[in-house]
């Protein structure tokens, strides 16, 4: 992959992760960085663009130099897959030491001490049901929600707030009468009734402004010769324009909507966690189901091996009267009882994975307090796969939630930064304030008289000024946020890193596996001519049948278990690394056909269906990202 390709994959993630226009200093920087990281791990992979093909290689069977009928015998009675077809066909046949074992034979019974029930189960119908009730996913979709209603809560701080309110006050009181009037006091009386009406606003500067309107009714009454004011009754009529701007410390929208911007950010942090506890959370069900797949291949190869083993001890026991001594009869029944306790063993291991994947699927029919016992019917398949490493890690760069998240604590602490850069400046405050009065004997005339005349009573204009001497916490936060977001940068260079190991593992472990399977069919087989060989001796010659070979005939068995256990975890695992390399690029929703949907708080009630999530076709605009300054 060439440098320009690499940069076209970078602004395409760091226009589909950013929250907004950032200042050209700081893209520049962030992308130089975007392009060193990945050009670093893909240089040598970017040399070799070619897709590779994982795969267990050719068929090898002719080396073992075994006759093709022999090998189609062994493949049908002397291998697990030949074994579970005979299980699946439930054919109950007339030889008892062929007939498919019972379900309480296989699966032993359950903590009741009864046969088990069983259920089968396939992987589609694991996922489908986890992305419906698995807990973990059900936890985290509320998580964005909550993220919106903290970022709709902080943009509602600039909405308009009207507020109004009604006065009614009546006064009788006594006062000082004049002197010379002889009069030791007087009454005064009044009423009013005032009507206030206003709207305010935080502006995206920093500052305020509001404007409000009071209207006051008063009738005025006094008993010193009737003495009151005119004209009276009276009516008010006041208009009040507030204006309050910083002008250094907190001016401009880098101060003004930081909060806004840290909360946009947080709620698509929250999205794209949520959309990778889905990729973990789907990968957990799928290599839980692997899991279950191999406990219960385990299962049946030690149950096979018990019945092996339980006809050659007879066989020996048989022998007793003959040439067989007291040590081997009693070596043989020692290995059978060993294998019946790995049986037990077996049949709890395949319990307890049940229950692991009953936890993960959630599924209300399917309570993990249950005695069901699920039972894997999807074999697993090592068909050939195709992969690029320069791909995988351009696929990684652009689908992994991290590096979303990692360009998000970029942007975060970019506008810390710049709130702080803007906290060491000096307090400088303007405050203005703009009164009209108008005054009549009604309000209908007093409203009249405002359009026609109008009487400014009063202008406020002032400044205020503050500066800690030495400045020493607004330059510590300053110098601190520029440390995070240098830090944040460092730990973007490392996610990449992170993605990149990880996807290189994956790939590692899909192409050992796929390599390993070959391997382990071919020793399974030759194990399998093997013991098919001592038992056709045992048939057609007196010497097959003596103990010494009815001995080899019993580590043969074990050695036959011992190779196709093998050959089916080298086959579990290349279906893990497959689902493991999904989870390193970040597309296991793709691969299930799972689209991210976004859902609602209305969404979220009980009862409403699966909880896929799909993020909208184009990012919501924010505002623009703080720019850095000159030595950030």
């Amino acid at each position: 992959m060439t440098r320009t390709a690499i940069a076209a994959a970078s602004l395409l993630i760091l226009a589909a992760c950013s929250p907004g226009p950032i200042e050209k200093r700081t893209e520049d920087a962030l992308r130089a960085s975007m392009l060193d990281a990945l050009e670093r791990h893909i240089q040598d992979a970017a040399e070799n663009p070619g897709p590779q093909t994982a795969t267990r290689g050719p068929d090898r069977s002719d080396s073992l130099q075994i006759r093709p009928e022999h090998l189609e015998l062994i493949q049908q009675d002397y291998s697990v897959e030949g074994y579970l077809a005979d299980l699946r066909s439930a054919d109950t046949q007339s030889d008892p030491e062929t007939a498919p074992p019972t379900p309480e034979e296989l699966f032993g019974t359950d903590l009741y001490g009864n046969a088990p029930t069983t259920l089968d189960v396939s992987l589609e119908r694991a996922i489908a049901n986890a992305l419906e009730h698995n807990l973990d996913i059900q936890i985290a979709r509320f998580v964005p929600a909550i993220a919106e209603a903290v970022y709709v809560s902080n943009e509602a701080r600039f909405d308009w707030v009207f507020s109004t309110g009604v006065t009614w006050e009546d006064n009788d009181q006594p006062s000082v009468g004049p002197g010379f009037l002889s009069l030791s006091s007087v009454n005064s009386a009044d009423q009013s009734v005032g009507w206030t009406a206003g709207l305010d606003r935080q502006l995206e500067t920093g500052g305020s402004f509001g404007v409000s309107q009071s209207l006051v009714y008063a009738d005025e009454r006094n008993s010193a010769f009737g003495a009151v004011g005119s004209p009276n009754p009276a009516a008010s009529l006041g208009y009040t324009l507030d204006y309050a701007q910083p002008l250094l410390r907190g001016f401009g929208s880098d101060a003004a909507l930081a909060e806004l911007r840290l909360s946009r950010n947080a709620e698509r942090r929250e999205i794209s966690s949520l959309r990778q506890t889905l990729n973990t959370s789907l990968t957990d069900v799928e290599n839980a189901y692997w899991d279950l797949v191999s406990a219960y291949r385990d299962l049946v190869i030690q149950h096979r091996l018990l019945q092996r083993g339980i006809r050659t001890r007879d066989d020996i026991i048989a022998r007793r009267v003959q040439d067989a001594r007291q040590a081997q009869v009693a070596d043989a029944i020692s290995r059978v009882e060993r294998r019946k306790g790995d049986l037990l063993s077996a049949q709890t291991t395949l319990r307890n994975t049940s229950d692991r994947l009953k936890a993960l699927i959630n599924d209300p029919d399917l309570p993990v307090g249950s005695e069901i016992l699920l039972i894997p019917v999807d074999a697993p398949l090592d068909e050939p796969v195709e992969f690029s490493l320069v791909e995988a890690i351009t696929t990684a760069a652009e689908q992994r939630p991290e590096m979303e998240q990692a360009l998000l604590n970029i942007d975060d602490a970019s506008i810390q930064q710049a709130l702080a850069r803007n906290a060491r400046l000096p307090r400088l405050d303007l405050q203005a304030q703009l009164q009209m009065l108008t005054l009549d004997e009604n309000a209908g005339e007093t409203y009249q008289q405002n359009f026609e005349t109008e009487f400014i009573d009063s202008f406020l204009f002032g400044l205020t000024f503050e500066q800690p001497l030495g400045n020493r916490l607004g330059e510590a936060e300053y110098r601190r946020r520029r440390l995070e977001r240098m830090q944040s940068v460092v730990a973007y260079r490392s996610t990449v890193q992170g993605i990149v190991v990880e996807v290189k593992g994956a790939l590692n472990a899909l192409v050992t596996n796929a390599r390993l399977i070959e391997q382990a069919r071919l020793s399974r087989i030759a194990q399998g001519e093997a013991l098919r060989t001592l038992q056709v001796e045992k048939r057609l010659t007196d010497a097959g049948y003596s103990v010494e070979r009815l001995n080899i005939e019993l580590n043969q068995q074990e050695s036959l278990a011992a190779a196709e256990r093998s050959e089916s975890a080298a086959i579990i695992d290349y279906n893990r690394a497959i689902a493991n390399l999904h989870a390193a690029t970040g597309t296991t929703l793709q691969r299930n056909r799972i689209d991210f949907v976004v859902p609602d708080a209305n969404q979220l009630e009980p009862g409403t269906g699966p909880l896929d999530y799909t993020p909208p076709a184009t990012p919501p605009a924010t505002p623009p990202s703080a720019p850095d300054d000159e030595d950030g």
